[in-house]
């Protein structure tokens, strides 16, 4: 499936489920050069659903299911999170949360360097981020493709690019944080079929292989 097929399968236009810049932008760089119209949930004026969900899946469905039907568009929707070992895998699905109502990451990044004190976990602070990309479409199709990424815990926090716990990931492999990472390095999809480095662009790689 080309460019041109995608057009089609989404007949030209695709809903980002989300109120979070910093996704839909990630998202538009990930669609760089298809030529889909992306519209945010936000721009639509349409309302977040409560993520009463118990895992990544259930959340980006939820997301997917709630904007279609207000929408009548297809839709794709994202949950994702990070997952710290020593913290038995917490802030896991709630890692949004964990920033408040204010949506402040540096305070969600200080209560998880605080947790790691409180708990005297040993270093090197083992995590991993998780992306699920649901798809939704008006007919009631759905498909859901899972990412991960492994790596490990560095503060201070490092760098300001990108955005919620991305200056503190620091991906197996990689001498510089996600927070120090352009886009393109972040997120670019390989052209030798590759996995791609961030968990939302192997998740995106699962669902769209073609634009590998």
């Amino acid at each position: 499936m080309n460019a041109v097929s995608l057009n089609e399968r989404f007949g030209g236009e695709l809903v980002v489920a989300t109120h979070n810049s910093g996704k839909v932008r990630e998202f538009g760089e990930l669609f760089r050069g298809v030529g889909l119209r992306l519209l945010s949930a936000g721009e639509l004026g349409l309302d977040e659903p409560e993520e009463t969900g118990d895992t990544f899946r259930a959340n980006a469905l939820l997301k997917a299911r709630a904007a279609t039907q207000a929408s009548g568009k297809p839709v794709i929707a994202d949950d994702s999170g990070l997952c710290v070992d020593a913290l038995e895998g917490a802030p896991g699905i709630h890692s949004a949360r964990w920033a408040g109502t204010g949506k402040s990451f540096p305070h969600a990044i200080a209560r998880v360097k605080r947790e790691l004190d409180q708990k005297g976990a040993a270093r090197p602070w083992r995590a991993h981020f998780v992306s699920v990309i649901a798809i939704a479409y008006p007919d009631g199709r759905e498909e859901t493709f899972e990412g991960r990424v492994d790596g490990v815990l560095a503060f201070p926090p490092r760098g300001d690019l990108g955005f919620g716990y991305d200056p503190i990931f620091l991906p197996d492999g990689e001498a510089r944080t996600f927070g120090q990472m352009s886009a393109f390095e972040k997120h670019g999809l390989p052209r030798d079929g590759g996995k791609g480095l961030s968990h939302r662009a192997r998740a995106f790689l699962l669902a769209f292989p073609e634009l590998g």
